[in-house]
């Protein structure tokens, strides 16, 4: 049975986003049109993955899945930790090769000889995120 609520979520799922945008580019396009269709897109396919949610949820639990459910937790907390690790560390690179990158730039136009110290400041910005990137593949590989 769940097989059979598998492919019916996925056919909706695509219907979702087929039917919407195939009333949109049979009539005229204009902007009220469009806006329609998108509130129709979104309404249908987040309406579709909250039923489907519901229906793939709502089977029986085993006993096996109860007495498993500490080492579960862990488990998704170690990924939940990868993650995090791995967002962070990108945003924060982020930020820190924005400004260290431009400020390269115009020490660079204002005198070439500076490339050298500039682009080691830019490195080690982005090295934050292989620093977490590297942490997040040691915290999965200990799950």
């Amino acid at each position: 049975m769940t097989t059979l609520i598998q492919i019916v979520t996925a056919i909706a799922l695509v219907l979702s986003i087929i039917v919407p945008f195939g009333y949109f580019f049979l009539g005229e396009k204009n902007k009220a049109r469009y806006t329609r269709t998108v509130k129709a897109n979104c309404f249908f396919f987040f309406g579709t993955l909250l039923v489907a949610a519901v229906v793939m949820l709502a089977g029986t639990s085993s006993v096996q899945a109860a007495t498993d459910a500490s080492n579960g937790l862990a488990t998704g907390l170690g990924y939940i930790a990868a993650a995090l690790v791995t967002g962070i560390s990108g945003l924060g690179s982020g930020i820190a090769v924005a400004s260290s990158a431009s400020a390269a730039l115009g020490a660079i136009s204002e005198d070439g000889s500076l490339f050298g110290k500039s682009i080691i400041f830019v490195a080690m910005a982005e090295g934050i995120a292989l620093y977490g990137l590297i942490i997040s593949f040691m915290i999965l590989g200990s799950l």
